[in-house]
């Protein structure tokens, strides 16, 4: 991953040169609609102040876990142990991204959501409050953070949440046979690292249809996510991307004739 000094020169370059994150000047119907009616909404929603109170639990929580990682922070798989509170605070969502996932689904209505990458489930928790009767399929490799996770929708009564465990490199491909044959809506979190990325992305292509859409987690946190980014926006089934620096977002929308990418100020 890049050091704190790059991503910070990286995130400035980003903000100065990234179009208004008003929709001043952006001229695609869609793209502008996306800005001033999600990106934009600074309504207050009742799941709000419910969810980001388990955060701070979470984040006080010092109970110890035995994990196992499947993603950039190990390659060799070793199990080790971290307190609940040290994930909390490195690898949940900030507010405002978790929040935006969840405008995305209440206003797009997807029939169904993937996200790989539970974690604590706060993400999760924002992704199955925006419609209670769509289901949502969370995946996490680490059985103790996923049982953790599982605790946190009992206490937010979310019952609309599927939990499956384990690699992803094992179980992506028999959920998206067997649970998913269409994927609406997806938020891919698992793996900081080029080629799974690229291979998720691969995987759910043949799931994907005109109106589907994906979410990349921290697309600039190293120089193999960057990578990844580029040849993920720059496939042809994509039409339409957006970058909002500390995630990307892909369309496969038809009426887009001629693909645009879009870095945007959030």
């Amino acid at each position: 991953m890049y050091s704190p000094f790059k991503l910070g020169v990286k995130y400035l370059r980003y903000w100065f040169t990234a179009s208004n994150g008003k929709g001043h000047g952006v001229h695609a119907p869609f793209v502008f609609e996306f800005i001033t009616a999600v990106l934009n909404d600074d309504g207050f929603y009742y799941c709000y102040p419910q969810i980001e109170s388990v955060r701070t639990q979470l984040k006080n929580d010092n109970s110890v876990l035995e994990l196992e990682d499947f993603g950039a922070g190990s390659r060799v798989h070793a199990s080790y142990k971290r307190k609940v509170s040290d994930i909390a605070g490195s690898s949940l969502k900030p507010v405002k991204y978790a929040q935006l996932l969840f405008r995305m689904v209440n206003f797009y209505q997807p029939k169904n959501v993937l996200e790989l990458g539970t974690s604590l489930g706060i993400t999760t928790a924002y992704l199955a409050s925006a419609n209670n009767t769509v289901p949502v399929i969370t995946m996490e490799g680490a059985k103790a953070v996923a049982a953790v996770a599982r605790d946190n929708f009992k206490a937010l009564r979310l019952e609309n949440i599927k939990i499956v465990e384990g690699n992803f490199d094992v179980t992506l491909k028999d959920v998206l046979q067997k649970q998913l044959p269409k994927v609406d809506f997806a938020f891919i979190d698992g793996n900081h690292r080029k080629e799974p990325t690229i291979e998720y992305f691969q995987q759910l292509l043949p799931h994907m249809h005109e109106y589907s859409m994906v979410v990349f987690d921290d697309v600039h946190w190293s120089e193999e996510m960057e990578a990844a980014w580029e040849y993920i926006k720059a496939h042809e089934a994509v039409t339409l991307s957006m970058d909002l620096f500390f995630i990307g977002i892909i369309f496969f929308r038809k009426e887009q004739k001629v693909k645009q990418h879009f870095t945007i100020r959030f």
